[in-house]
């Protein structure tokens, strides 16, 4: 079974994503990072989560609460006042973990061989592990991450959350020489839940699944008043399924980099794609300013085979 360390903010999507790799992949411990909402709510729902699953035996470790260098602008608007907003979770029993998170990473990745990391939120802790023994780059499976995009933002016009909220951060991370995979928004907008599959959780009949009905009932309703539009990405997932049916996803290799300085573009993770076949010159290709591909970046999901893969895992709890 795939070794994996999830790093997020849980977040609606998050806790999908958590509970997808919960029946898959080999969970070594969650570690938290600030942005969908703060540390301690983040934090706090991540044990909700593992709780939820009957899985207490899942470590969960306290990262950093602040981006690098900027002010930190969480995603209430999205994910409600507590990040997880719908369902009525009891106080979790379960005590996060006296380490740090960016510890736990770096001494995992020293320790244990072919383990991946599942970045769901801002890079942060990614970064600071890197930055702490980057010969932990040279340890690791690989990164797949949920970030950036190939074409436009959600935060700004160009950049996505994760990515904008410490854009330092994942400067870091891309340039750092590890592995990654990008499932970026370009990937993850075709990978909607609306109605229908709430309905098709919901007659899976588990606690589970009931739990999910009201996390997704609220994020659809979140998404709508900002789009106009009754459905709503499931983001994160999409990194986890990445792992477990790499078939459903097609990735394209490119070189992709982080933008930290520009005004309009701040957080913008600008892919070179004009080596692609109906995208651009081939003679770009040969130029002396192409850069080697550093990232898979994900181009399409099999979004019917994908919902499938998440709404069956949620069916066995």
């Amino acid at each position: 079974m795939t070794k994996v360390i999830i790093d997020c903010d849980p977040g609606h999507d998050d806790a999908l994503a958590i509970l997808l790799a919960g029946q898959h992949l080999d969970i070594l411990g969650i570690t938290t990072v600030a942005g969908n909402q703060t540390s301690d709510k983040v934090t706090a729902n991540a044990l909700k989560i593992v709780e939820l699953m009957d899985r207490t035996d899942i470590p969960v470790f306290r990262g950093a609460q602040v981006p690098l260098l900027r002010k930190a602008i969480h995603a209430g608007h999205i994910h409600g006042e507590t990040g997880l907003d719908g369902p009525d979770f009891p106080t979790p029993v379960k005590e996060v973990e006296d380490r740090h998170a960016v510890d736990f990473i770096v001494q995992t990745l020293m320790a244990e061989d072919d383990v991946w990391l599942a970045p769901v939120g801002p890079l942060t802790n990614v970064a600071l592990a890197i930055r702490q023994r980057p010969e932990i780059v040279s340890r690791m499976a690989g990164i797949s991450l949920m970030g950036g995009s190939l074409t436009t933002g959600n935060s700004t016009a160009t950049a996505e959350f994760n990515i904008w909220f410490d854009a330092e951060a994942a400067r870091i991370v891309y340039d750092s020489g590890a592995p990654i995979k990008m499932c970026g928004l370009n990937l993850t907008q075709q990978a909607n839940a609306t109605d229908r599959e709430i309905e098709r959780i919901r007659n899976q009949g588990n606690r589970v699944g009931e739990v999910v009905v009201q996390l997704l009932e609220f994020y659809l309703d979140a998404g709508e008043r900002v789009t106009g539009v009754r459905k709503a990405a499931l983001h994160d997932p999409c990194a986890v399924a990445a792992l477990i049916q790499p078939d459903l996803l097609e990735f394209e290799a490119m070189h992709v980099s982080v933008e930290t300085r520009g005004e309009l573009t701040y957080g913008m993770t600008v892919c070179d794609y004009r080596h692609l076949r109906g995208f651009g010159s081939s003679q770009v290709d040969r130029g002396p300013l192409r850069q080697e591909a550093n990232v898979e970046v994900a181009m399409k999901i099999d979004e019917s085979g994908f919902l499938d893969l998440l709404i069956d895992a949620l069916g066995r709890y």
